[in-house]
């Protein structure tokens, strides 16, 4: 997952960075939250964290205007030493998905981190996945259109299920580079550019499709569905 670490305090957001990324994760440090909001501005994340105590802006603040601005889709989760009941209900009440209390121990921040990232639906396990008319066979990395086989490469596979799977968020075109073609990749950004413009054309993404994928001027894509399709699992 892309992680943005809201936090002041560098040896507490340096250790925190170590833990998350020894399974996996990529993370980036914020230490003020006027450069957190900033960033949202040009730039997309699977999850944040949020410490509260910050010298410029509370970060029930920064919650409130990340709810008000990117919606409900982008979980959070306060990581703080405000312990008190008072302060857990009023984060949670704010629009945190979850509340960690300081001293954060390596095992629960993990254990917290995949249970909501599991109820956000980023760490899936299902073998086939639908959005209706797409199919997607997560086994045979194959995709079909109303039962019609579509020729994808693999990274057009990859790269259509990730913004499906997203569909209705804005990607900015870091967040997909790095989540199709990896953090380190020689790749520039007009890779995604390309291939999005072949998966516009390969799934005939638009009319009748029930989907379209736009693109947001000097940010990123967002697919949206424009009918009333669902989206299903099998597991």
């Amino acid at each position: 997952m892309r992680i943005a670490l809201l936090e002041d305090d560098v040896a507490t957001a340096q250790l925190l960075t170590v833990w998350i990324q020894a399974v996996g994760h990529n993370v980036y440090h914020f230490e003020r939250g006027k450069a957190l909001l900033q960033a949202l501005q040009r730039d997309s994340f699977d999850l944040l964290l949020l410490d509260w105590l910050l010298p410029d802006i509370p970060g029930d603040e920064v919650l409130k205007q990340i709810r008000e601005q990117h919606g409900w889709s982008l979980p959070v989760v306060f990581i703080t030493q405000r312990d008190s009941a008072e302060d857990i209900v009023l984060g949670l009440n704010t629009g945190a998905d979850d509340y960690i209390t300081k001293p954060v121990r390596p095992d629960e921040l993990l254990a917290r981190v995949h249970a909501v990232a599991r109820r956000f639906g980023t760490e899936p396990k299902e073998s086939a996945v639908q959005f209706s008319p797409y199919s997607f066979d997560l086994r045979s990395h194959s995709v079909s259109r109303d039962g019609a086989d579509l020729s994808l490469t693999q990274k057009e596979f990859d790269l259509a299920l990730f913004i499906f799977r997203h569909a209705g968020q804005l990607l900015s075109r870091a967040h997909l580079l790095e989540n199709v073609w990896g953090r380190n990749a020689s790749v520039t950004t007009r890779t995604v550019d390309i291939h999005l413009s072949r998966l516009r054309r390969k799934l005939g993404l638009g009319e009748g499709s029930g989907w379209r994928l736009s693109a947001v001027y000097n940010y990123g894509y967002r697919l949206e569905s424009v009918s009333a399709k669902t989206y299903s699992m099998v597991v």
